[in-house]
């Protein structure tokens, strides 16, 4: 009963709630050009961030018919439906459970020029902050570039199973940092791709700490 209820509170009154959280924060946001430049050139873009800090972009890029993906348990079942009413085309799957499904739409997207998908390369069970193959082969398989994004806030919750997802309060300064595109040829092999994104986010994580802990002083 009490999950039920906490399925239908979070449907009901996660899209308000978040906004109110997010829009009452001031953002400082880095680097945005890099997605316009990639989509105005008629690329496909994945965009890629850590699962602690997903909500920062997930708000940030909202309302722009963008994809994302989410698992298919109970928690992901909730975001999706967030995501649907904040302007999000939800795909449904991991990698134990609709998992060739999910990434064959995957691949379908990024094969069209100009789409966006927004992935988290070490969700939805982490362990936290080691890519899984996901993002990287399909970017290979498509042309599509990857976009790393970090995001941090001067104030924020902090909830822990697998890896501490983190939630802005309001009334601070989120600071969102996107980098610079990474193209992934087919040859290159999977260690290295993963090397290059793992230190391409951990360097943007590192400035948006730095940003927002100028901000705290």
């Amino acid at each position: 009963m009490k999950k039920k209820l906490t399925y239908w509170i979070g449907i009901y009154f996660g899209k308000p709630f978040l906004r109110f959280l997010y829009n009452t924060n001031r953002w400082d946001v880095k680097g945005e050009h890099h997605v316009k430049d990639a989509l105005n050139a008629g690329k496909s873009v994945i965009i890629a961030c850590w699962h602690d800090c997903l909500l920062i972009p997930f708000m940030h890029l909202s309302g722009q018919n963008h994809y994302g993906i989410a698992g298919t348990h109970g928690d992901a079942e909730i975001i999706s439906r967030i995501g649907e009413k904040l302007g999000w085309q939800v795909l449904r799957g991991s990698s134990t459970e609709r998992g060739k499904e999910v990434y064959d739409e995957l691949l379908d997207i990024l094969n069209r020029p100009g789409n966006l998908v927004a992935i988290t390369p070490d969700g939805p069970k982490g362990p936290a902050k080691i890519p899984k193959a996901g993002a990287i082969r399909a970017a290979q398989k498509t042309g599509a570039v990857i976009i790393p994004v970090a995001g941090r806030s001067t104030k924020s919750w902090g909830f822990t199973n697998w890896d501490t997802f983190l939630v802005a309060k309001p009334f601070g300064t989120i600071s969102a940092v996107y980098g610079e595109s990474l193209k992934f040829q087919l040859d290159e092999s999977f260690e290295d791709c993963a090397e290059t994104l793992t230190t391409a986010l951990n360097k943007l994580e590192k400035l948006a700490e730095e940003n927002v802990a100028a901000r705290s002083i």
